[in-house]
């Protein structure tokens, strides 16, 4: 298969599976993928980014599309969640060789930009809102993450060979 079509198919996939993922998790549990303080499940997915350079459009086309038609999303979140999932899987793909690090740039990225985000719309201190943020997304990253990282690890060649 041609690389750029490849890249295009794998980017595709991973923005469907982040969109579908955080739709399907707040029909189970409404809010739990989009109120302040949050564990949203397709985070998980941000660990693709240490394996294939197409996870990093992939994850901010869903991430965009999913904040950009979620009804309750705040006026600045399809931009401000977008750009901190380019600056955090841009990042864990740069750092792959060190996934323990590696799992930590979403919640920075998130942490500094969606908690200013938070603390202009919402109130509250930047550094309460920033701190919220982190502790969901290191929940998610060094558990559905790990667990997530450990299997494409062991599966690799099969996956994105």
């Amino acid at each position: 298969m041609n690389r750029s079509v490849r890249f295009t198919v794998q980017a595709a996939l991973v923005a469907a599976m982040y969109v579908a993922l955080t739709y399907l998790q707040n029909f189970l549990i409404p809010g739990s993928a989009t109120w302040a303080i949050q564990f949203r499940v397709s985070e998980a997915l941000c660990v693709l980014a240490m394996f294939t350079p197409a996870a990093v459009p992939g994850l901010a086309v869903g991430c965009f599309l999913f904040n950009i038609s979620y009804a309750g999303a705040l006026p600045l979140d399809f931009a401000v969640g977008t750009l901190a999932t380019v600056v955090a899987t841009q990042g864990m793909w740069w750092l792959r060789k060190y996934p323990w690090v590696a799992f930590s740039l979403p919640a920075v990225s998130n942490a500094l930009l969606v908690g200013w985000e938070l603390t202009c719309y919402v109130g509250g201190g930047f550094w309460l809102n920033a701190l919220l943020v982190a502790v969901g997304e290191l929940g998610v990253l060094y558990t559905l993450g790990a667990a997530l990282y450990m299997v494409m690890k062991s599966h690799r060649s099969r996956l994105f060979g």
